[in-house]
């Protein structure tokens, strides 16, 4: 069962290299593309779109089949993707490109995070927690991808990577026996719930930005493997930031994370020297990583484990709507008003999470409404 675990853990960390690759390889596609901020923000922001679409069709999956069979099926998506990158030369290559890895990436998260419930009864926060960690692992890797220069050969990289993982997956197969998932319905009526939600669309928002029309602006300085570099750092301190803030209560991380993420994205647009980036990028990774493990822990509290689908695919979708919105939100505010102004957009998020926070009671439990199988 380890080898089994670690497998889930690697694939995990290859879904966030999927969408964190990108960063270091949007200035090189505006180069050859002529592309300016808002078209690389939509384009950014397509993965987004496939993960609006990845979500429900992996928890129907998940239903009828099983976790295994969702996360071959998305690798395959994901791995076509990486062709378009590979093969294409142009935006009507890589829109559809980039929609497909974002299925496949929807897919992914379900499918891991249903492996650990089949798989790990009793033991799933525990190792809901590793798979975070995971993704932080795979926050780093996809920048240090990136870092190998051009568009091609970074998605190159990621493709030998996916086939590796389709292969690991489908030799540990399915459990042998097949797990019953249910739903909660009256779960997405709870204040906790829409807490969380509003927790992890400030996050998604924050990686957008940071992913979208930002590593333009740092490429006034910064070449692409230097853009790299800056990026893999925030990882690390995302990472660390999301462990430590496992050991608190998650409403308080929450709060901090609000504050945390608008200060650090504000801070890398208004400023151009690259000391200043670095500490504006470390600031709103610790952000991004006490905000994801709160909103994830609020949503833990509130639904509980057991009749999580139904609430996991929602609060999923609400992560994909904040990481479309913010590329093109952040984009958009480039464009207008300078990358100076690009603050506004985690400060709007930040003021819905405080809105959320004053309207959720102070201790969350589950719903005590009857449940329904997805």
């Amino acid at each position: 069962m380890r080898s089994t675990y670690l497998i889930l853990l690697g694939v995990a960390a290859l879904d966030a290299a999927g969408y964190s690759i990108i960063a270091p390889v949007v200035p090189a596609i505006a180069d050859e593309t002529g592309a300016g901020p808002g078209v690389i923000g939509a384009l950014v922001g397509t993965f987004a779109v496939g993960q609006l679409l990845g979500f429900p069709l992996a928890g129907r999956g998940v239903q009828r089949r099983h976790a295994s069979f969702v996360l071959v099926t998305s690798l395959v998506l994901m791995l076509v993707g990486d062709l378009g990158f590979v093969l294409g030369d142009s935006l009507a290559v890589y829109f559809p490109a980039r929609l497909l890895q974002g299925i496949g990436a929807g897919g992914l998260w379900m499918g891991v995070s249903f492996a650990i419930l089949e798989r790990f009864p009793g033991e799933e926060l525990r190792r809901l927690s590793g798979v975070l960690a995971a993704y932080s692992v795979g926050a780093i890797a996809g920048p240090a991808m990136g870092a190998v220069g051009g568009i091609r050969g970074p998605f190159l990289v990621h493709l030998a990577a996916v086939l590796l993982a389709a292969v690991a997956i489908a030799a540990i197969g399915a459990p042998r026996e097949r797990a019953q998932f249910g739903s909660d319905r009256a779960a997405l009526r709870t204040a906790g719930f829409w807490l969380a939600s509003a927790g992890i669309l400030m996050v998604a928002l924050g990686y957008g930005a940071l992913d979208g029309p930002l590593p333009l602006h740092f490429a006034d300085r910064l070449g692409q493997g230097e853009i790299a570099a800056l990026y893999v750092i925030g990882a690390l301190v995302l990472g660390a930031s999301a462990v430590a803030a496992a050991r608190g209560a998650p409403r308080p991380m929450l709060v901090a994370a609000a504050v945390v993420i608008t200060l650090g994205i504000a801070l890398a647009g208004m400023t151009d020297t690259v000391p200043w980036w670095l500490g504006a990028i470390a600031l709103a990774s610790v952000g991004l990583g006490i905000g994801e493990t709160g909103a994830l822990g609020i949503l833990l509290e509130t639904v509980g484990p057991e009749r999580i689908v139904l609430a996991m695919v929602v609060w999923s979708q609400v992560w994909a709507v904040g990481y479309l919105a913010g590329p093109a939100a952040a984009g958009a505010v480039a464009e207008s008003l300078g990358f100076a102004a690009i603050g506004l957009v985690p400060l709007v998020a930040a003021l819905i999470v405080f809105a959320a926070f004053v309207l959720s009671p102070t201790k969350l439990a589950p719903p005590r409404s009857g449940a329904s199988p997805v």
